[in-house]
């Protein structure tokens, strides 16, 4: 099987124009056979980080004309030689260009493994290669910012960081162990003592950073709660922008969740507009206020509906009690304010720290509700720069090393020998090395990049 491998860069589609990508030993010779360059005779005389208009053609003539980039190796994305050839944006021309290269010597790439091969030659840590797809599936500023940075390595700094304290420090320890007659300075067990809880903190603080991160990328359930006929699924439409849901005088309307994903701003809200919490007769609608309590107690947040010209009732002091039970961040919102006002504002400021009023004729109701939702969430509080654990398979790793840590720091407490500590001390050096992706089995890389586009 041949060693270059090609695949199409861009989105398969009808457009300006597309990118075949071509990497490994042959790749600059390959493009050679199907590419003529009016800079030169061939492109195998340009230098690296140069590009050259041209020619596509096969043994029946040209086929379309285009620009062919050169990278050589090391230089490269991958490590590797590279050739990248833009052509007219057709789907069918983009397919011809690449069977070309296919033909002449190149295989097709698997998923992600442009960059594999980066990782395999020490262009990307692992934890920089996942953030690449992170960045590639970005959904707000805030995710893209922080995928950025872990593309530039924070959180792989933070990582060897601790890493090669905790090689020093087992370094010392096997050395004094291992050779007391030699004149090696001696273990300070408060010494030890304080620099494994200083690793231990750090690492619990990278292992709170997973649900920070997570809600960037994916964003937060949010649950639209309320009694019938509050506004709840005005809200939602105002949210969404369209009309998801059937917004009537008539109470119960709403007897199922309705779901959408809507970026607001710097936030990214998995909604879902539930049917009004009430006392009911109607089974269906039994069914509906069941699920309403459950996405509250299941939500990462909830906008909790009330409206202004009525007076509070039992539904209402439900919904308040069912909400401060599960100790979620609550965003209060008090509709239709363009009514008379009915309802006790002093019981609503006693139960939420943040209240928003709204009314679907005021233009400014959004931004207010937007504002609102970033301050409950505390979104101007996140540090995009810092390193972020991005995923289950770091998550794990991360626990794995906080768990050794943890072992290391009893053993030293309970007055454990150096040998004991040094083996726990062992297990989170381990640890941290699957999680940079230095010490990785070929099933976990395989995995990692499994879930990439072809032409990444």
């Amino acid at each position: 099987m041949s060693n270059t491998i090609a695949a199409i860069a861009t989105p398969l589609a009808l457009g300006g124009v597309s990118m075949i990508r071509i990497s490994g030993d042959e790749a600059i010779k390959i493009a050679d056979r199907i590419f003529h360059p009016s800079r030169c005779d061939s492109l195998q005389e340009l230098e690296g980080y140069s590009a050259s208009y041209g020619v596509v053609f096969d043994e029946q003539g040209a086929i379309d004309d285009g620009m062919a980039l050169i990278y050589r190796a090391p230089k490269s994305y991958t490590g590797e030689d590279v050739v990248e050839i833009s052509c007219h944006g057709g789907i069918y021309i983009t397919k011809r260009v690449l069977r070309l290269v296919i033909e002449k010597g190149a295989r097709l790439a698997g998923p992600g493994e442009f960059s594999k091969r980066a990782f395999l030659n020490g262009k990307l840590s692992l934890t920089q290669a996942e953030s690449i797809m992170d960045l590639i599936n970005s959904k707000s500023e805030q995710a893209m910012r922080s995928s950025r940075a872990q593309m530039d390595g924070a959180l792989y700094q933070k990582i060897e960081t601790m890493k090669t304290t905790l090689l020093n420090t087992a370094g010392h320890l096997a050395a004094w162990v291992d050779y007391p007659e030699e004149e090696i300075e001696e273990i300070r067990e408060e010494t030890l003592l304080k620099t494994l809880q200083d690793c231990e903190k750090q690492m619990n603080h990278l292992l709170d950073t997973f649900d920070t991160g997570k809600m960037l990328r994916e964003g937060i359930e949010t649950a639209i709660v309320g009694k019938t006929n509050v506004g709840k699924s005005t809200l939602m439409n105002l949210l969404s922008g369209c009309e998801k849901s059937i917004v009537t005088d008539i109470a119960g309307t709403t007897r199922d969740v309705i779901e959408e994903t809507v970026n607001l701003g710097n936030v990214i809200l998995r909604l879902a507009d539930t049917a009004g919490i009430r006392e009911t007769d109607d089974f269906v609608e039994q069914k509906g206020v069941e699920l309403s309590l459950k996405r509250i107690r299941n939500a990462g947040f909830v906008l909790a509906v009330f409206d202004y010209s009525e007076e509070l009732n039992e539904d209402d002091r439900k919904i308040i009690q069912e909400v401060i039970a599960c100790n979620t961040p609550t965003l209060a919102v008090v509709n239709k304010t363009d009514l008379t006002q009915k309802i006790d504002l002093s019981y609503i400021n006693d139960n939420f720290k943040q209240i928003v009023y709204t009314d679907r004729k005021d233009p400014f109701s959004l931004q207010r509700l937007i504002d609102a939702i970033e301050t409950v969430l505390e979104f101007h509080q996140i540090d995009l720069s810092d390193g972020m654990i991005a995923n289950e398979r770091q998550r794990s790793c991360a626990l794995r090393t906080q768990q050794a840590l943890k072992e290391a720091v009893q053993a030293m407490e309970f007055g454990m020998t150096l040998d004991a500590v040094t083996v726990s001390i062992d297990q989170a050096i381990e640890a941290l090395l699957e999680l940079t992706g230095e010490r990785v089995t070929e099933k976990v890389v395989d995995q990692v990049f499994h879930n990439f586009c072809v032409g990444k």
